[in-house]
């Protein structure tokens, strides 16, 4: 075991020293503080224009950790998506693999080196979510909660990227489909939740009575005769779904929420989480509207509808660490000594 562990430390720290060998993961790296630092001011300045002092903490704290997620599904792709394939180009992957060092050490070991690159962003957010913290008066289980599944999606990026990079042969597509691969799990989840919410729908019976109608002496005599009308409604309820594999979904409905007096989140978080739970929810088929008898439909705050809906973030991700794990497997199975097979017109090194 201490051999396995040997050799995976090689290859980590050969991959680290190349990464930051350049000026530019240090530009890049500064880039990204300056920003986190500019939309750490104005989130500030905005929550204080709306009187929000005591809520603002929580609120940035929320947008900072979604920007590091943003900026670290952009770039952990282009950092692993030609690990493998990239050294079989440059002609070393070969050189590699008649050493002593195994597939598996080589495909983890370069799996982490791009997710501790990818964590290299959280680190450098670590101030600003410090700040955002005390001020917010953020409780401990959120933030834990928060950065364990931020570092958790980051290594299924990275891990997904390696994996591709090893199943395909040519570094530029192995990296366009992690990218493709990143967006279907943030964008393309969306699209087919929208998409499949507005194909399905049922039709809603609106009835409304405005009140009451008087004779020629002003004595109220009878209600109104109510009026009903029919519409059709999207029954996003039946492909809610679909959104538990999105990451920034799952970040958000594993967060413990809290809620200010009048039962609203008070973070990016439990806005999201609200949202997407009220999608569980289906549209009343019978809607009515009575001002005579003061019936009218009742709106539950996003705490009630958060406490009355089911968590979907396991599932989302659980398939995120069968993508990753599949995609590791597959690479080490494709570049496995000795080949047993090779494609034509491909090569191992």
């Amino acid at each position: 075991m201490s051999a396995f562990f040997s050799g995976l430390w090689v290859i980590l720290t050969l991959e680290l020293r190349q990464r930051v060998r350049t000026a530019s993961w240090y530009v890049l790296i500064g880039v990204f503080v300056a920003l986190i630092a500019i939309v750490t001011v104005v989130v500030s300045v905005a929550l204080r224009g709306f009187g929000a002092d005591d809520l603002g903490g929580a609120a940035i704290y929320s947008t900072i950790i979604y920007f590091v997620l943003l900026l670290g599904t952009l770039v952990a792709p282009a950092l692993s998506g030609n690990a493998i394939n990239g050294d079989r180009d440059a002609g070393t992957l070969a050189t590699t693999q008649v050493t002593l060092i195994t597939t598996w050490q080589l495909i983890i070991g370069k799996f982490l080196a791009a997710w501790v690159t990818a964590l290299a962003f959280l680190a450098a957010a670590v101030p600003f979510l410090i700040y955002a913290s005390v001020v917010g008066r953020l409780s401990a289980a959120a933030i834990t909660v928060s950065i364990l599944i931020l570092a958790i999606e980051l290594g299924v990026v990275a891990a997904i990227g390696v994996g591709l990079s090893g199943l395909v042969a040519r570094p530029l597509f192995s990296v366009v489909l992690s990218y493709l691969a990143v967006a279907a799990l943030s964008i393309g989840t969306l699209i087919a939740f929208s998409l499949g919410g507005l194909a399905v729908q049922t039709e809603v019976s609106n009835v409304s009575s405005y009140g009451t109608d008087y004779n020629s002496a002003g004595n109220a005599i009878t209600c109104s005769a109510p009026e009903t009308y029919t519409y059709r409604a999207p029954r996003f309820d039946l492909f809610w779904g679909v959104l538990a594999a999105n990451p920034y979904v799952v970040l958000a409905d594993a967060v413990p929420s809290s809620f200010d007096r009048n039962g609203n989140p008070t973070d990016l978080f439990g806005q999201i989480k609200s949202g997407v739970r009220s999608a569980q929810i289906a549209p009343e088929t019978l809607v009515v509207f009575n001002e005579c008898t003061n019936t009218f439909p009742q709106t539950p705050s996003a705490r009630d509808v958060i406490d009355s809906t089911t968590p979907g973030w396991f599932v989302g991700l659980t398939i995120h660490l069968i993508l990753a794990v599949g995609a590791l497997v597959g690479a080490w199975a494709r570049i496995r000594t000795p080949a047993a097979r090779l494609g034509r017109g491909s090569r191992i090194a």
